[in-house]
């Protein structure tokens, strides 16, 4: 179990940024149709762990299927660095795009757990 730091993470060309605490321990993957397209890391965080600290008056809203999880996108550079959402109990979360984090330690790829959005 790796150690809880806090990570900053941005888009492509910086408008939006943010920061979330985390250990890393649950890493995904989603095969669900938008997810397979952008082929991000999943990271789940609760929402009182993630600060977004510019980019609120340009980040874009894409839902699709439930229309319950809102994927934010910074409509400059198109990157998704995170999405919003509520998990099963109905706690808010934030499932943080761990490719746009800055500093994150090399990814052993065989730990990363296979989520079956498609299915969903």
């Amino acid at each position: 179990m790796s150690e809880e730091r806090t990570y900053d993470g941005s888009c492509h060309c910086g408008a939006v940024r943010f920061s979330a605490t985390t250990a890393l321990d649950g890493l995904a993957d989603c095969n669900c149709s938008h997810c397979r397209r952008v082929g991000w890391i999943m990271q789940s965080v609760p929402a009182d762990k993630f600060v977004l600290h510019s980019g609120a008056d340009v980040l874009k809203d894409y839902r699709f299927n439930t229309h319950k999880i809102r994927h934010m996108f910074c409509p400059e550079c198109g990157i998704e660095p995170f999405a919003s959402g509520t998990d099963a109990k109905g706690n808010d979360i934030y499932m943080v795009n761990v490719n746009c984090l800055e500093d994150v330690p090399e990814i052993d790829r065989a730990a990363i757990k296979h989520w079956n959005g498609k299915d969903w």
